[in-house]
């Protein structure tokens, strides 16, 4: 549909298939690769909300950058689990973030995802931020999990699993992905592990990161 700021995004689609498990790399910074241009999708007793992955940050094993540099915790277990499980943690006292484990059952490590294009449910995600520019709905991962209405209650869920929130895939290719250092961090800063669609409005960050 066109979005309130004229944007082209889908008012509705076709059902995506479910993004199974054997189709994700056992590679941390693989897998933040191989998330671009995947759906993610939030079932709600309003409805369905659907988003397409256009950005993601890799935080890879023994990265001190990520929340699994020190061990394992009650926190981060999450982490921990075999890939394709959310670790979803609040971010300052007021953001949730939505990260995907990405390794092996034991070895911690995850993607953050970024930004999505909203496709699917997009009054729905206008109603659960409060904004009507469809731009600003799911760009920063804040946001993103604003708009689906992602918390703490979802952590360690398996989403390679139809149910509250999985991951989907419907065959679309991103061919034109940038690669960046990552956004917002203090460790392990030159590291360039951020995955963005280039040609993409919807990503998060400074222009210059996005070129």
């Amino acid at each position: 549909m066109g979005g309130a700021d004229g944007l082209n995004t889908a008012a509705s689609m076709t059902g995506p298939r479910l993004l199974t498990r054997a189709a994700l790399p056992v590679d941390t910074a693989a897998l933040a690769r191989c998330l671009i241009g995947k759906l993610l999708v939030r079932a709600l007793p309003e409805g369905v909300a659907t988003g397409r992955i256009v950005e993601t940050e890799a935080y890879v094993v023994g990265d001190a950058a990520g929340h699994a540099y020190r061990g394992e915790t009650p926190r981060n277990r999450s982490l921990f689990l075999e890939r394709g499980h959310a670790y979803v943690y609040v971010a300052y006292g007021r953001s949730d973030m939505l990260n995907v484990s990405s390794e092996e059952a034991g070895v911690g490590a995850g993607v953050l995802i970024r930004a999505l294009e909203p496709l699917e449910g997009v009054p729905l995600m206008q109603s659960n931020r409060g904004v009507e520019r469809v731009r600003e709905l799911t760009r920063g991962p804040g946001r993103l999990c604003a708009a689906l209405r992602i918390d703490r209650r979802l952590d360690g869920i398996d989403l390679c699993r139809e149910g509250s929130l999985w991951l989907g895939d419907d065959a679309h290719a991103s061919d034109d992905i940038g690669e960046s250092v990552r956004i917002g961090i203090s460790k392990d800063v030159d590291r360039a592990l951020r995955f963005y669609v280039r040609s993409s409005p919807f990503v998060s960050g400074p222009t210059s990161l996005n070129r």
